[in-house]
C-alpha cells in the first residue's frame, strides 16, 4: 500500500513535474501545436479525475458500512457484558445449588470466553484503525512500524466458527434451563437474555468479518483513485500555462 501511504508526496512530486514542463512550454507562442498537446493532456487526464471522483465514492459508501457495523458490533458487545454481569451478580455470588451452578458455570465461562479471547475486541479495533488508515488523506503518517501489519494479520485471522464452540445452550445447559423454568421461571429467563445476547454477539462479529473482507478485497481503489489525482495534479499546471499563454498573446495583439 506504498502508493496510498505516500500519496501526497507523489501529488507533490506530479505538480512538479507538470509545472517544470509547462514553464518549458511557455516559450512557444498560443497558437504552437504544444498548447494543442496541452489541452489534450488536460482532457485525457481530466477524465482519470472524474473517475477517482467516482472510485472515491464507491470507497466511501463501502467505509460506511464498515464503520455502522463497528459500532454495532461494540454495542454488542456492551449489551452482552451487561446482560452477563447482571446474572452472576444476581445468581452466582452466593451458593449455587443444582441447576443453578450448571448456568453459573456457563455464565461464568461465556464471560471468560469474550474478556480473555482478544480476537473480539482486537478485530473491531484494527477494523477502525484500518479504515482509518485506508481514508484517503494526503496529510497521513505512513505507517512505517509494521504493527499495524501484524494487526491486520491477526484480524484476517479471526475464525468466528472457534467462537461459535462456546454455544450458550448446549446439551448440558439446555436441561438444567429446562429444570430452572419449571420451579425459578425468573432465573431461566434471565439466562435466555444472556444467550440471546451473546448469540447477537457472535452474529454482530461474523458480519464484521464480512464486511472486513469485502472491503479489503477493494483496497486496490485508492490506488486507483491515489493514481487518478496524481494524473490530474501533473495536468493541472499545462490548464494554467495554456490559460497564461492566451492571456499574453491577447496582450499583444
Amino acid at each position: 500500500m506504498s502508493l496510498v501511504q505516500y500519496q501526497f508526496p507523489l501529488i507533490m512530486l506530479a505538480i512538479l513535474v507538470g509545472s517544470v514542463i509547462t514553464g518549458i512550454c511557455l516559450c512557444k507562442p498560443s497558437g504552437h501545436r504544444i498548447w494543442v498537446l496541452a489541452d489534450l493532456i488536460w482532457v485525457v487526464f481530466g477524465l482519470f479525475g472524474a473517475l477517482g471522483a467516482v472510485v472515491t465514492q464507491i470507497y466511501a459508501a463501502d467505509s460506511s458500512r464498515i464503520e455502522r457495523q463497528i459500532d454495532i458490533a461494540h454495542a454488542a458487545i456492551t449489551d452482552f457484558d451487561e446482560d452477563v454481569s447482571r446474572f452472576r451478580l444476581r445468581y452466582c455470588d452466593g451458593p449455587r445449588p443444582g441447576e443453578l451452578a450448571v448456568l453459573c458455570d456457563k455464565a461464568d465461562f461465556l464471560a471468560a470466553s469474550t474478556a480473555t479471547n482478544v480476537d473480539l475486541p482486537l478485530f473491531i479495533d484494527v477494523a477502525e484503525q484500518a479504515l482509518q488508515l485506508r481514508s484517503l488523506n494526503p496529510f497521513s503518517e505512513p505507517d512505517d512500524t509494521g504493527a499495524m501489519a501484524e494487526l491486520r494479520v491477526r484480524a484476517d485471522g479471526l475464525d468466528t466458527r472457534e467462537l461459535l464452540a462456546f454455544q450458550p445452550l448446549d446439551e448440558t445447559t439446555r436441561p438444567a434451563l429446562d429444570a430452572l423454568q419449571a420451579i425459578a421461571p425468573g432465573i431461566a429467563g434471565e439466562f435466555r437474555i444472556l444467550a440471546r445476547s451473546y448469540d447477537a454477539l457472535i452474529d454482530q462479529i461474523r458480519r464484521l468479518q464480512q464486511e472486513w473482507t469485502f472491503i479489503e478485497s477493494r483496497a486496490w481503489l485508492l490506488k486507483v483513485q491515489v493514481l487518478a489525482i496524481c494524473l490530474v495534479s501533473f495536468a493541472a499546471p499545462f490548464r494554467l500555462g495554456r490559460a497564461i499563454a492566451d492571456l499574453r498573446a491577447s496582450r499583444r495583439g
